[in-house]
């Protein structure tokens, strides 16, 4: 008992949240801390001196009678060799209590010499804790208020803070949703709820929320379909997602979806191995895409989930026309994509308003009779016509132009005897049912004058025709050589970008559309397709840029020539011809230049733009 032990530990791991303070004079000096240690009584050399205590004592008991024993007899021991020690087996034996006991224990002292509190070394020490500058100059860098300075030394400690419980993320809290924007709120009710009437989402939105804005924020958002709006595929599936059920990318999950969304514009019932078999998705697949907007019936297919909601058809027509050019861009992609047969549906009566119904076999292979039979016809004629203009051609005998094209329709209107204009086929295969079921009026799609409302073609000042002849223009300022079928696709595209109730959703015909190209300084070339083409009337349209002002002008007139006789040519051909007409300097760069605004390749061979067929 006449020493005593002092053992250090370790308080805090954090010290920087603390400092050593010295008042003196009415100033408060801090120093920072970067360790604390906290010495402790230790008693363990009392634990050794009882030990050993025991010890002495358990040997003078057993020394008298130990001496009057026989040696103890002698045994037999076995001796081992420790294996060889596994990484795995060091590491949990450094880790273990015994080992760190040990190795504290064998940590060798450090001998310090210690000072009282009033020693002259504990002063002289106590004067670095004092700031030796200036108390006259002030400290510019305490420019934060007591409390924020307060704060920064005594920031709050990350294991006292508490988080708020987070909900699940299938729970849809509608007090939280209610503070987020607009815009994020119609995103997360649709992706939930996937199908929803626009009268229920102003439902659950509240009464103080603008319809207008509300209109305007879920066409970004959703489609219309049979009056429903339904999810957009890319807020489901996002860019860099895939499928959970076979690991397809998100954008073929987008494609087979829109597919199916498209389908039901079409019909109030999907059959899934059609959609399977046109996707080439999994079942699994396949069925997500049905449960999200469809409920199963027996022996029928998959129905559309909502009745049609012929009200909200009838009270905002301009979002129906204009969700109807959306859906008309979508259709021909989709064509393009899973080479759809393209088909006409039976049209309604006008005074039917509701979905679309469903069509048997037998009507769907009379309707593709009569249509083969009424393209032959127009076929007949359209080659006739080609043949009395080129003996007629007097003017530019080596390019056959066609300089006032007139539609497969308009021909038929002069054999009638008629005045009137065709409105546009808006789809751009010009095949498929013209009014889909999202609720696009019959009139409109069926076709007449009143759907047209514009005054005739040639009345060229008209907004209508200034506005046209602008998008024409610029169009072929991008792209020099476009077919009537994608001319029509860009221009439903256009109005798709247009804020409702603009001047050029009064509608617009085949006649005005190839009138405008023609009067905007481009001409109509008479490419010789294949007699065995897949090509529709309006993909055989071809319209170039005829002048554009350039230096390129006289190149991309040669090689519209060139077109104007051969289907496909091979570049040599186009090369020496280019030379021939323009000169011996044409250099490969012009060549190349000519070649990617007017043509593509394919196959080793060059086709116009939108007239290569793979």
């Amino acid at each position: 008992m006449d020493k005593q032990t002092f053992c250090s530990s370790q308080t805090t791991s954090n010290t920087s949240r603390y400092a050593a303070a010295l008042y003196r004079q009415g100033e408060l000096h801090l120093t920072p801390l970067h360790g604390i240690l906290q010495l402790r009584p230790s008693f363990s050399y009392l634990d050794k001196a009882d030990a050993k205590h025991r010890e002495r004592e358990a040997a003078n008991e057993a020394g008298d009678s130990s001496q009057d024993e026989a040696e103890e007899d002698v045994k037999q021991i076995t001796v081992r060799f420790s294996r060889p020690e596994s990484e795995q087996a060091r590491q949990r034996r450094v880790q273990s209590y015994e080992f760190l006991q040990k190795k504290h224990a064998e940590e060798p002292w450090v001998h310090l010499h210690y000072y009282g509190l009033r020693d002259s070394r504990s002063e002289h020490e106590r004067q670095y804790l004092l700031c030796q500058g200036s108390s006259g100059v002030e400290n510019t860098e305490l420019v934060k208020s007591p409390s924020e300075y307060l704060v920064m030394l005594m920031p709050p400690s990350q294991e006292e803070e508490t988080d708020k419980p987070v909900a699940p993320s299938n729970v849809l809290s509608m007090a939280q949703l209610r503070t987020l924007p607009l815009a994020d709120q119609i995103k997360i009710l649709m992706k939930n709820v996937k199908v929803m009437p626009f009268a229920n989402l102003m439902s659950l939105l509240g009464p103080s929320i603008d319809s207008v804005a509300v209109l305007r924020g879920i066409q970004k958002v959703a489609m219309l379909v049979q009056g429903n709006w339904v999810v957009k595929s890319d807020i489901l599936y996002p860019k860099d997602s895939s499928s959970p059920h076979s690991g397809v990318p998100a954008e073929v999950l987008c494609r087979g979806r829109d597919f199916v969304m498209w389908k039901f514009t079409q019909n109030r019932w999907v059959v899934r191995k059609e959609v399977a078999a046109v996707t080439k998705l999994c079942a699994e697949d396949v069925k997500d895409f049905l449960e999200h907007m469809a409920v199963v019936r027996i022996n029928k297919g998959w129905e559309f989930i909502l009745p049609y909601d012929g009200e909200f058809i009838k009270k905002h027509p301009d979002v129906v026309q204009r969700q109807h050019m959306l859906w008309t861009g979508i259709q021909a992609k989709l064509e393009k994509v899973y080479n759809l047969v393209k088909e006409t549906m039976p049209k309604k009566p006008d005074g039917q308003s509701g979905p679309v119904g469903l069509v048997s076999g037998d009507q769907r292979v009379q309707v593709a009779k009569r249509q083969a039979q009424q393209n032959h016809a127009l076929l007949e004629r359209e080659l006739q016509r080609r043949k009395e203009q080129l003996r007629a051609s007097s003017v530019l005998p080596a390019v056959r132009i066609k300089e006032e094209p007139v539609s497969e329709e308009g021909e038929e209107e002069e054999e009638r005897g008629a005045e009137d204009e065709q409105p546009m086929d808006i789809s751009p295969g010009g095949g498929l049912h013209s009014r889909l079921a999202n609720g696009l009026p019959a009139a409109r799609a069926a076709g007449g004058d009143s759907f047209n409302g514009h005054p005739p073609s040639g009345s060229a000042g008209t907004p209508v025709a200034r506005e046209l002849r602008a998008f024409v223009e610029a169009t072929f300022q991008r792209q020099f050589v476009l077919t009537l079928s994608e001319l029509k696709r860009l221009f439903n595209l256009h109005l798709a970008s247009l804020p409702p109730g603009h001047m050029l959703f009064s509608g617009i015909s085949d006649r005005m559309l190839q009138d405008t190209v023609l009067a905007a300084g481009c001409k109509q070339i008479l490419v010789p397709f294949p007699p065995q083409t897949a090509a529709s009337p309006d993909e055989q349209k071809v319209f170039a840029l005829w002048e554009s002002g350039d230096m390129s002008d006289q190149h991309r007139q040669v090689l519209l020539e060139i077109f104007s006789k051969n289907y496909r040519v091979r570049r040599n051909m186009i090369q020496s011809r280019l030379t021939q007409e323009c000169g011996e300097d044409l250099s490969k760069q012009e060549v190349d230049k000519v070649l990617k605004d007017c043509c593509v390749s394919y196959g080793g061979m060059w086709y116009l733009k939108g007239t290569v067929q793979s």
